[in-house]
């Protein structure tokens, strides 16, 4: 039987993405997005077996934010977890975004670009609703809970393999 991962906000998790490696922080629970993880993804990445510090991939650039289960990636052999360090950064300002056309419309094509946007920071009230992405909003992350191996695809390739509307 396989042994089982505890997971405590600040750990840290590596990915292998082909010929090399890459990391994330598991940095909070947002109670906006059914109390799901979020994890901040580094973008350095390094050659498969090299073995960084905390503190040095902690201090790289964040690529990308993503709200995840952690567990099933674990489970699937997807990351592992390579230690645990306090500093998860500022979390107060990351900026999630969800469409309400996501999917298919009336027509049965996919909804090309939406007008229909909600954003909101880890654990606000509630989601805002802003209609049209303007300003700081265009740089809000993706806020639905992402299934672990389009994490690592995303990782591996710049963006999600999967549909999602665009905004003006």
């Amino acid at each position: 039987m396989a042994k089982r991962v505890i997971t405590k906000i600040g750990d840290v998790f590596i990915v292998n993405i082909g010929k090399t490696q890459k990391y994330f922080q598991y940095i909070a629970n947002d109670q906006t997005m059914m109390n799901s993880s979020v994890i901040r993804v580094f973008k350095k990445e390094y050659p498969i077996g090299h073995s960084p510090s905390l503190i040095d991939i902690i201090s790289d650039d964040i690529d990308f934010y993503a709200h995840v289960v952690l567990r099933w990636g674990i489970q699937s052999g997807l990351w592992e977890k390579v230690g645990h360090i306090q500093d998860v950064g500022q979390i107060d300002n990351i900026l999630f975004r969800c469409s309400k056309d996501y999917g298919v419309g009336a027509n049965g094509k996919h909804i090309e670009i939406s007008s229909r946007w909600e954003v909101w920071r880890i654990n606000d009230e509630e989601m805002h609703y802003v209609g049209k992405l303007k300003g700081k909003n265009r740089n809000a992350d993706i806020g639905d809970i992402i299934p672990p191996y389009l994490i690592v695809d995303r990782m591996k390739n710049g963006m999600y393999s999967f549909y999602y509307p665009k905004f003006e």
